[in-house]
């Protein structure tokens, strides 16, 4: 069975390449900007709804009047276009802020979403980019497996370029063992396993909270931009934010390595995983203000007191929470469960309630948070932690309720609805397109 990777190359370009791509990064931000425009003129101005298609078709128009377009690829323009598709859809959907202008600094890179305008000339190791208009690019790196590329997208991150192409292969995964693990995830403790044993937190960012306060403190004493007051940024400020962007950038590298090799760890021992359905969103949300209850205000419009205990204690918690990275770590088992053949469930939260839950009579007790350990009548092994009796609930939980239903046979086939494929990605359009050029026989 093939599957989709993403393998990301790190590119070492010429200083000739390296100022044209840095242009062509340019023209991509402005043609994002203007179809950003374009949508919110036509809607405010005339109240009409522009779609993709519509920006699609006057590509042609819009490349024979800004003629410096021509030789980014008409493919590569109509997936920054789609790019601006998604933001509008995401805003319309979850409300998750209206499209905004994008800057050169914000702006990493573009895609090219088919195989027309470049080639990756390697066999998975190293190698060389080939791009249109530009040449060969020389890059580095190593793919687990290699198989298509599919599509290539180009990145520009803290002073470098990068290639990160799909590739369409057959997973070489070690098999997994015979053993079934529950996992509770957590700050105290990252992870803890139903067997006992815990992985603690790495705390990287801690590690790293010093030096990066003290070269934040000298870029606070160098002149920083306002752009309303047309202040630009001194050179000593960028020098100073681009020391913090690098010690943050290998912190992230450091915890990205450290839950591949957890991930991996946990996969080769277990065939059968159980963890909880959590909602990282709801989870790491700013503290609400607490209100002056001596306010002359009503109860909705009180003054709200600022520098309570709550808000910087929320605060730290959810530095915390994302210094462990839980999703991302949940995401990495579970493709790399499913790769090797296993099995991955994610019990219900709200209704089983681990932590308040006894693994061997499964009373439900309600716990503070400074109660670390589980203790119960039922004679249930003593002491027992509680982020590790959370884990054997969980794996009891899965066991019983949700191992009868793994059976992909009874499972109903997905359908892709009609709405989803005419507002889908580059994949989608393209399937759509052939199927309409495709005659009726």
């Amino acid at each position: 069975m093939s599957i989709t990777r993403r393998v990301t190359f790190r590119l070492y370009p010429s200083v000739v390449q390296n100022n044209k791509l840095h242009y062509w990064r340019k023209l991509h931000k402005l043609l994002y900007n203007a179809c950003v425009s374009h949508r919110t003129t036509q809607y405010k101005q005339f109240g009409e709804s522009i779609d993709y298609f519509d920006q699609q078709n006057c590509l042609p128009a819009f490349k024979e009047c800004w003629t410096e377009y021509k030789e980014l690829g008409s493919h590569a323009l109509q997936a920054t276009v789609k790019r601006v598709d998604f933001a509008f859809l995401r805003f319309f959907r979850i409300k998750s802020g209206y499209p905004k202008f994008k800057s050169s600094r914000l702006y990493k890179g573009w895609t090219y979403p088919c195989k027309a305008g470049w080639k990756a000339c390697t066999s998975g190791k190293n190698g060389y980019l080939k791009l249109s208009n530009l040449g060969n690019v020389k890059m580095r790196g190593q793919a687990r497996d290699w198989g298509v590329p599919k599509t290539c997208t180009i990145l520009f991150k803290q002073g470098k370029w990068y290639a990160s192409i799909t590739v369409e292969c057959v997973p070489s995964r070690i098999q997994t063992g015979n053993g079934a693990v529950g996992l509770d995830f957590g700050t105290h403790h990252a992870v803890a396993y139903s067997d006992g044993t815990i992985v603690d937190n790495p705390r990287f960012v801690k590690q790293s909270q010093e030096q990066v306060n003290r070269l934040a403190k000298k870029g606070r004493r160098k002149r920083t931009p306002n752009w309303k007051k047309r202040i630009k940024a001194s050179r000593r400020w960028k020098r100073a934010n681009k020391a913090v962007a690098k010690i943050q950038s290998k912190v992230a590298r450091q915890r990205q390595d450290w839950q591949h090799k957890l991930a991996s760890d946990i996969v080769s021992c277990n065939s059968f995983v159980a963890t909880e359905k959590l909602n990282l969103k709801n989870l790491t949300r700013k503290a609400k203000k607490r209100c002056d209850p001596a306010s002359p205000l009503g109860a909705r419009e009180r003054a709200p007191r600022q520098g309570s205990k709550r808000k910087a204690q929320k605060t730290g918690l959810n530095r915390s929470l994302l210094d462990v990275g839980i999703g991302n770590l949940k995401s990495l088992i579970k493709y790399k469960v499913t790769e090797a053949g296993g099995i991955y469930i994610e019990v219900p939260t709200r209704k089983l309630a681990p932590s308040q839950t006894c693994p061997g009579c499964a009373a439900k007790r309600k716990k503070n948070l400074s109660e670390r350990f589980h203790v119960c009548d039922c004679g249930v092994q003593q002491p027992l932690d509680r982020d590790v009796a959370a884990a054997m609930v969980m794996i009891n939980y899965a066991r019983g309720k949700e191992l009868a239903s793994t059976d992909a046979s009874s499972l109903p086939a997905h359908k892709e609805s009609s709405s989803s494929t005419s507002c889908g990605s580059m994949k989608q359009l393209g399937a759509l397109k052939r199927q309409k050029l495709t005659p009726n026989l």
